[in-house]
């Protein structure tokens, strides 16, 4: 069986690493809020090429506490892509706002910056951006559509851990980012784990209150806060994992050109495409193809595992059918979610593994 994703070679390749790391919180007797959390944090900052990072419980946290920190809520709107996974929506949810879908660019599956600007009413406070499948989106345009609506710009980047756009990280390239660091991501956690990036001073200080019940001094609450923080026993494992983040990124890279170079004839495959101004990090691997289900069936019957990244879009799930939105409301966005489908793909991903992979889509859609 070739797994989808293989998360037990990551650690046996930095077991020495990674077990030396977990000693050392075991034997400090701190675990939250401490010396590995701070260190983690100016690590991931300066990786990110941004002036603050500050850890949170995971990604939808991290998303949701810059969303309050900005005081956006009852009344508001938000622009949230039509493609993307749920959480993007229900940071928005949570806040008391309501989630404004606009629709991807077909060839990236990215938020469409020609689209977002209709969908500005006076209510918009933000834009929250999606670097899907590990690709940054076209991050120019919407900056500029923010600015002239007094708007802010928001990244989900929990599948952009290093991506670039036009050489700026992926982090850095609105007014705050949210990261996560759940297991499967290109930098993964033992577990949940997430933080926010920005160069705002101010909005870095609040979200540090927020993630610790609304309290700078214990016992001391300025605001109503929350309990959402990075341990630190995560902290000191991923920090052994950011120093091999960029060579794992490149391993993900050799293993998507080596797919893209054995696809690359078959007409019935939609392949990634790739901008000019984009280095992703290439998290998933995604195809399309209009029997999408069947050829999913075909490379599990071959002992291939594959994902479906996603097979609902969010405006058809039942937690958001107090919308309205019936099929046909965002068709670009329904027809990549039917045809969608993820191929193996990580750093520790065998070639002969990929050639097996190449072997039997290329069998099944020739």
């Amino acid at each position: 069986m070739i797994p989808f994703l293989d998360l037990k070679s990551p650690y046996l390749e930095l077991k020495e690493e990674l077990d030396a790391s977990y000693r050392r919180v075991m034997e400090s007797g701190w675990y939250i809020l401490g010396k590995e959390v701070e260190a983690f944090e100016r690590e991931f900052a300066t990786y990110c090429e941004a002036k603050h990072c500050i850890g949170v419980g995971n990604g939808l946290d991290a998303l949701h506490l810059i969303v309050r920190a900005y005081e956006i809520g009852a009344g508001d709107e938000v622009i949230v892509p039509s493609n993307t996974y749920i959480a993007t929506w229900l940071v928005v949810t949570h806040a008391g706002a309501s989630p404004v879908p606009v629709e991807p660019d077909i060839r990236t599956y990215n938020i469409n910056p020609a689209k977002i600007e209709q969908a500005i009413t006076p209510r918009t406070k933000a834009i929250m951006v999606v670097h899907l499948y590990g690709q940054p989106a076209d991050m120019d345009p919407i900056n500029d559509i923010a600015f002239k609506h007094g708007l802010k710009v928001i990244e989900d980047c929990a599948q952009a851990h290093g991506a670039r756009y036009k050489g700026r990280r992926a982090g850095t390239l609105g007014d705050a980012a949210g990261f996560s660091f759940y297991p499967g991501k290109n930098l993964g956690a033992i577990g949940d784990g997430g933080a926010v990036t920005t160069n705002d001073s101010e909005l870095a200080d609040r979200i540090k209150v927020l993630r610790n019940y609304g309290s700078q001094i214990k016992y001391h609450n300025e605001i109503v806060g929350f309990n959402s923080r990075l341990d630190e026993l995560q902290a000191a494992l991923l920090r052994v994992k950011l120093t091999r983040l960029d060579e794992w990124n490149e391993r993900r890279r050799i293993v998507a050109e080596n797919y893209l170079r054995g696809l690359s004839d078959q007409k019935k495959l939609v392949l990634p495409y790739v901008p000019d101004w984009a280095d992703p990090v290439w998290h998933l691997f995604v195809v399309r193809n209009a029997q999408r289900d069947a050829l999913q069936k075909s490379l599990n019957d071959a002992g291939i595992g594959t994902m479906i990244h996603y097979p609902i879009p969010p405006h058809l799930q039942e937690a958001y059918s107090e919308l309205g939105y019936n099929e046909g409301a965002f068709p670009l966005a329904e027809q990549i979610h039917k045809e969608v489908l993820s191929l193996p793909m990580g750093p520790h991903l065998p070639e002969k593994q990929q050639a097996k992979v190449l072997s039997n889509v290329v069998e099944y859609v020739h």
